[in-house]
């Protein structure tokens, strides 16, 4: 199974509320693998609910969401194997340095070369020189680098992002562009909200908008 034909990731009838008011309104979309898929719309729109949903993080009222084309359950070693996120929750291991924390990933993840792999991974992301810190000990900007750094420093077939352009000035959103084309060109797949234009006309092939009702 697993051709080009069949997507990555289905979400088919999504729905969440809260209360009486109704988030996710039976969305229904593909990602597929080489393909990136922009969640777009103002504040409030339901972007970061409908990427918690796939992300296992809230449960939604209704709908599927699967992988591969079975139930995507966060809790399975193969989900965890497959899929990287990054959002406002990631966290970081509190005593351990910032390379410490990524060459951990690395060797849970199994990543071949994985000291060499981080020290490139340090330099890209603009950490080197804070590579000896407690993450406690960095700026928002940094850490949000480190976040990314974390997604791209493990194997990962999907990448989750929620705003990934915050706190980046230009040029790291230019770099984040950057990445992301490369990621879709080696056969990955990236589901992302973002209020960046420049970084969706740039990296997304199709948008999704939560906000609006489907049907």
């Amino acid at each position: 199974m697993g051709g080009h034909g069949q997507p990555l990731l289905q979400v088919s009838g999504l729905r969440r509320r809260f209360g009486e008011h109704e988030v996710l309104h039976g969305l229904t979309f593909d990602v597929r693998a080489g393909q990136a898929v922009a969640v777009v719309g103002p504040n409030g729109s339901g972007k970061s609910t409908l990427l918690q949903c796939v992300m296992g993080i809230q449960p939604p009222d209704s709908g599927s969401v699967t992988l591969r084309g079975a139930p995507l359950v966060e809790s399975d070693p193969a989900v965890r194997a497959e899929l990287a996120a990054v959002d406002d929750s990631v966290d970081f291991f509190p005593d351990l340095s910032v390379a410490e924390h990524l060459g951990l990933l690395a060797a849970v993840h199994d990543v071949p070369d994985a000291d060499a792999v981080v020290r490139a991974l340090l330099e890209e992301v603009g950490l080197t020189e804070q590579r000896n810190q407690l993450p406690g000990t960095l700026s928002s900007g940094q850490r949000r680098r480190l976040a990314l750094a974390s997604a791209f420093v493990r194997p990962r077939s999907l990448l989750l992002l929620d705003e990934p352009e915050q706190r980046l000035d230009g040029q790291g959103v230019d770099w984040l562009i950057g990445r992301l084309l490369d990621e879709k060109a080696a056969g990955g797949a990236v589901l992302f909200a973002s209020h960046h234009a420049g970084l969706i006309d740039a990296v997304a092939d199709a948008r999704c908008e939560p906000g609006r009702q489907s049907g």
